[in-house]
C-alpha cells in the first residue's frame, strides 16, 4: 500500500513536548520553590525513575536498531515491533519519558513539575500517538489492528 507521506506528522518531537513541561515548571519553581519531599527521598525517587525510564528507552531503542525501524516518529517506520518492551506497551518510550519527567521533578524537588505533566501527556496522547495509530493502521492494516488487540496503548 503507498502512502502520500510515510510518517505519521506528529506535532513535535515528543522529546520536545515533554521538555517544554519541565521548562514551564522550571520557570515557576524558580520563582516560588515548593519541594515534593525531603531532600534525601527525592533524590533517591528522581535517580530510581530517570533510571528506570532511561533503561527503557535504551532497550527500546536497540530492539527498534535491531529490527531496523526508526525510532523518530517523524521517519517511516518499517515494521510492527510486538516483542520485548513492546510486547508490554504499545508506546514504551512515551510511558519512559514520563518516567523521566517525574524523576526529574524528584531530582530537583520540585512540586511545580508536575502540573504541567498532564498537559505534556494530552499533548502526547492527541499531537502523536493518535496520529501515529492512524497512520500503522492505514501502513500496515490489519496487522497493526491485531498488535493493537493484543498490547494496551500504555500498560
Amino acid at each position: 500500500m503507498k502512502i502520500e507521506k510515510d510518517h505519521p506528522n506528529v506535532i513535535a518531537p515528543p522529546p520536545l513536548i515533554f521538555f517544554s513541561g519541565l521548562l514551564a515548571g522550571g520557570i515557576v519553581d524558580w520563582f516560588s520553590p515548593l519541594a515534593v519531599l525531603p531532600a534525601i527521598l527525592s533524590s533517591l525517587v528522581g535517580s530510581l525513575l530517570v533510571f528506570s525510564g532511561l533503561s527503557v528507552i535504551a532497550i527500546a531503542f536497540l530492539q527498534m536498531r535491531s529490527a531496523r525501524t526508526n525510532i523518530e516518529p517523524w521517519k517511516p517506520t518499517t515494521k510492527i515491533l510486538d516483542k520485548g518492551v513492546f510486547g508490554i506497551s504499545r508506546n514504551p518510550v512515551y510511558l519512559a519519558m514520563i518516567a523521566v519527567y517525574c524523576g526529574v521533578a524528584f531530582l530537583y524537588n520540585s512540586a511545580w513539575f508536575l502540573p504541567f505533566l498532564p498537559f505534556c501527556v494530552l499533548a502526547i496522547h492527541y499531537g502523536v500517538i493518535l496520529r501515529e495509530e492512524t497512520y500503522l493502521e492505514r501502513k500496515f492494516g490489519d496487522e497493526y489492528v491485531s498488535y493493537k488487540g493484543r498490547v494496551k496503548r500504555w500498560i
